[in-house]
């Protein structure tokens, strides 16, 4: 050190300043170029437990609060919490799609603690979503009741959530048309769309495949199998990226568009899209075992982790092709999913298994260090920066109920993964 300060004060003055300033500009090159993920100190799911069950405390009291306020919505009695919008609770009926992702968060928190009072507050929160076993206008049964009535089932065994998740698969599949191959998705935008298939849809058919394990009948999971297929074969691009929705001729079973409804324009990469595909195959293969849903799954994972718009931070901006990267938001919600996905996919491919856990590590660990609420903020919500339709112009860097839903999951997944 004596040697090299000597030297240092030998050198023109000039010369340290312009030295310095290359050093700077090089320095900031190098954290703006393409490096490694920034890996975050990493979490356990315990940390996280204790975190949620403080927060998510206050979350139904002001909940409560404002559905005591405000009884009623335009589709019915409020019965849950779907975001925060204008600094308010943004409340919902049963009817919404997001209706049974609270529930489900609440079930994950008695199988994480063993806590009744979470079990009791989970019951109390579930049975308000049973009036949808039977609302036939809908694709997102699986959203409502199986995040809900599913896991309630799984962790209690009551016939009763037994029998709501067999009438709603039977309710479900009444939306199956033979020639497309496919469940129908929305029912709006009749003059545009003739049978639209969204990759969201890939989500519900986990009640389907439930539904035949429960009751024996294949009827349930034959048609998830061929929305799987029909699904996989024409709303993925040669990249591995999807489109949001793909448009079915119901007499003919062709395609006669593809969209990205809520992406950027229609042939960008959605981030929350590919999360759901991603998730989706990864849980189709669960059930089936077939290696097309492996492989496919594996091709999403490729296309979103090698992605050179992927943050460092492995939390991705709303879409991969969002015109003004890197000022977009981020989407918190896709990277939960993954995180979750990537977790499950980690238990498939023993050759890939310490990459895609440690890499869901990291994601998790991310979402945690930078994008969580601080205690007794945000009205209760975990996390913060999700996005839910950016070309709406709502639910934009803000939070959203099913990012901490997957979250939640991700951190149960963590901790079965390690026996922790």
């Amino acid at each position: 050190m004596k040697n090299k300060s000597m030297l240092i004060k030998q050198i023109d003055l000039n010369f340290v300043f312009v030295f310095v300033a290359l050093l700077f500009v090089s320095m900031l090159a190098s954290s703006c170029g393409e490096t490694e993920p920034e890996i975050s100190e990493d979490v356990s799911a315990t940390e996280i437990t204790d975190f949620a069950g403080r927060q998510l405390v206050y979350l139904l009291d002001e909940m409560d609060e404002a559905i005591e306020e405000n009884p009623e919505g335009r589709r019915g009695p409020h019965v849950s919490v779907r975001s925060v919008r204008d600094g308010e609770l943004f409340l919902i009926s049963s009817r919404d799609w997001t209706s049974g992702f609270l529930p489900g968060v609440l079930w994950y928190m008695y199988e994480l603690t063993g806590d009744d009072f979470w079990l009791e507050e989970a019951r109390e929160r579930t049975a308000p979503i049973e009036r949808e076993k039977t609302n036939d206008g809908t694709h997102d049964m699986g959203f409502k009741i199986y995040c809900s009535f599913g896991n309630g089932y799984r962790l209690t065994g009551d016939p009763h959530y037994r029998d709501v998740i067999v009438e709603s698969a039977q309710t479900l599949i009444t939306r199956y048309n033979e020639t497309v191959g496919a469940i129908r998705s929305w029912d709006f935008n009749r003059e545009t769309w003739d049978f639209p298939v969204i990759i969201d849809n890939m989500m519900n058919l986990e009640l389907l495949f439930r539904a035949s394990e429960i009751t024996g009948d294949p009827i349930y999971h034959d048609i998830a199998v061929q929305h799987s297929r029909t699904t996989m074969e024409h709303i993925f691009r040669d990249d591995n990226s999807s489109y949001h929705v793909v448009d079915f001729d119901t007499t003919t079973g062709e395609v006669r568009n593809l969209h990205t409804h809520q992406g950027e324009f229609h042939e960008s990469a959605w981030a929350r899209g590919q999360a759901w595909g991603l998730y989706g195959y990864a849980m189709a293969y669960r059930f089936t075992q077939l290696p097309e849903f492996l492989e496919q799954a594996e091709k999403i994972a490729e296309f979103m982790l090698n992605h050179p718009r992927l943050p460092d931070d492995l939390v991705p901006y709303w879409d991969f092709d969002a015109e003004n990267i890197p000022s977009e938001p981020r989407d918190v919600s896709a990277a939960a999913i993954t995180a979750s996905a990537l977790y499950e996919l980690s238990t498939m491919v023993p050759e890939n298994s310490d990459y895609y856990k440690q890499t869901a590590d990291h994601m998790l660990a991310s979402m945690y260090r930078n994008y969580r609420s601080d205690l007794g903020e945000n009205l209760g919500f975990l996390l913060d920066h999700s996005t839910g339709n950016r070309p709406g112009g709502y639910e934009i860097a803000t939070p959203i109920i099913y990012a901490e839903y997957y979250f939640i999951e991700a951190a149960l997944r963590k901790q079965e993964l390690e026996g922790s």
